[in-house]
């Protein structure tokens, strides 16, 4: 066996036991380069990399190569001297550059498209959080207008759901060349719109849009109110369609919950695949702030991203903007902040954490206020005793933590999302039909969030 087997036949077993954001974080690059008298070497692409599989997989890296091979008895970890390169994104800052500056340094935004090529898919994060969005964004790049049209994104703010947009109109232009992309801020577009309707000009703008072949519109939630707005946008809307063109769109919550829009809009926007964006859970947030780390040139040691991940818990903005006052610091001072200094840095980001929770609190405080234990819990039961409490901690899952459907599913041992949608809406029924469930389920939160 190589040296490249074995490393390969190491990741294979890593890889089934690691979360995909964890994998692709910590293994990329990863090779061994020598292995004599016992003990192998393992290549890593910087220093952050190497001292979190000191810490975090050494064990298990180890008990897998001897397994394989029973002449290892150690490993180390070198940083390759190469440093890797991140596409698109400029490896030098200007001096004395500000807080607020190092957030939103980009690169020249497309004319045509009016896309950034900062976002692509290279740098974007994939966690259970975004997974099913990910995944329909990709597959509707693959093939416009064919599947998953109209594509609709919901999330809260700071999730990543611009990234994600653009990253499907950035890899479009490079797959799809031929095809015209473009990519509109709602807010651009209701101007757009009020502009031509003033300028008596408002058939121009409908034929300029009707000649897109991928339309990706952001923030669709403004539409609310507008109505001369999403007058013209349903007509636009049809056309698009009819001739298979693809349609993305984004909002910071679904369909059906943005107000003020019309019927017949809604009806539209859920004709093809809506997904959702939840909360980054630990590992891709870990993740995050390391892909960011790498692309800003700046190299913390694990305890500091550790802290940042654990306390920033529901906006990846948040997150950047957190690493940015770290890289402001090490650049005034000449150093990397102690861990105290880091939380000096970073108070005024983090959110206070009396109302914070996790899914195995929801789930351990259901069990015991319903009588339950775990092999109950997770029986595939229909029996009532069983199936309501289940469903009641998946829409918990979802509340509290908008948790995304895929992954909660995965709680409940590798349901459908489609079973998560479907628990979440009976649970809805039961707090509008029945008032004693409301109040088991007021108790079941006061201890969650008790101490």
């Amino acid at each position: 066996m190589t040296l490249e087997e074995l490393w390969q036949a190491v990741l294979a077993q890593i890889q089934l036991n690691t979360s995909p954001a964890n994998f692709a974080t910590w293994f990329a690059g990863t090779k061994i380069i020598s292995k004599e008298n016992g003990a192998v070497i393992v290549s890593v692409l910087n220093s952050f990399s190497k001292e979190w599989l000191e810490q975090k997989y050494h064990k298990e890296i180890l008990k897998i190569l001897w397994a394989l091979d029973k002449s290892v008895k150690e490993v180390t970890y070198k940083v390759d001297s190469v440093k890797i390169k991140v596409k698109s994104i400029p490896k030098t800052e200007p001096p004395d550059v500000s807080v607020g500056q190092l957030g939103f340094l980009e690169l020249e935004i497309d004319k045509e498209t009016n896309l950034n090529p900062r976002y692509n898919f290279e740098n974007f994060v994939v966690g259970p959080f975004n997974e099913l969005a990910t995944a329909a964004a990709t597959a509707a790049i693959k093939d416009p207008g064919r599947i998953y049209n109209p594509l609709f994104i919901y999330g809260r703010v700071g999730l990543g759901k611009t990234h994600l947009l653009q990253a499907m109109g950035n890899e479009a232009s490079k797959i799809k060349p031929q095809k015209k992309i473009r990519y509109i801020p709602s807010e651009k577009l209701i101007s757009m719109v009020v502009n031509s309707i003033r300028n008596h000009n408002i058939e121009e703008l409908k034929s300029d849009l009707r000649k897109i072949d991928i339309l990706i519109v952001d923030d669709v939630q403004f539409f609310a109110g507008k109505d001369k707005t999403q007058e013209e946008f349903f007509h636009i809307f049809n056309t698009l369609y009819q001739e298979n063109k693809q349609i993305v769109l984004s909002s910071d919550r679904s369909p059906k919950a943005i107000p003020a829009i019309t019927e017949r809009l809604k009806s539209r926007f859920e004709g093809g695949m809506v997904a959702d964006i939840g909360f980054p859970d630990y590992e891709t947030r870990l993740a995050i702030l390391k892909q960011k780390s790498q692309e800003k040139n700046a190299d913390f040691p694990v305890k500091i991203l550790e802290y940042a991940a654990t306390n920033i818990q529901k906006n990846i903005r948040e997150l950047e903007s957190a690493l940015n006052r770290l890289i402001v610091f090490k650049k005034i001072n000449g150093k990397i902040p102690t861990l105290e200094e880091t939380k000096k840095l970073l108070r005024n980001i983090i959110v206070s954490p009396s109302r914070f929770t996790n899914p195995s609190k929801i789930i351990q405080v259901i069990n015991e206020f319903y009588d339950l234990d775990n092999k109950n819990f997770f029986y595939s039961s229909r029996k009532k005793e069983f199936a309501r409490p289940r469903q009641l901690a998946m829409y918990l899952l979802r509340k509290e933590l908008n948790l995304s459907f895929p992954a909660i599913g995965r709680k409940f041992g590798g349901k459908d999302h489609t079973t998560v949608i479907h628990a979440c809406h009976l649970i809805e029924k039961e707090f509008q039909e029945n008032e004693k469930f409301n109040q088991e389920v007021e108790l079941i939160l006061q201890r969650v969030y008790s101490a």
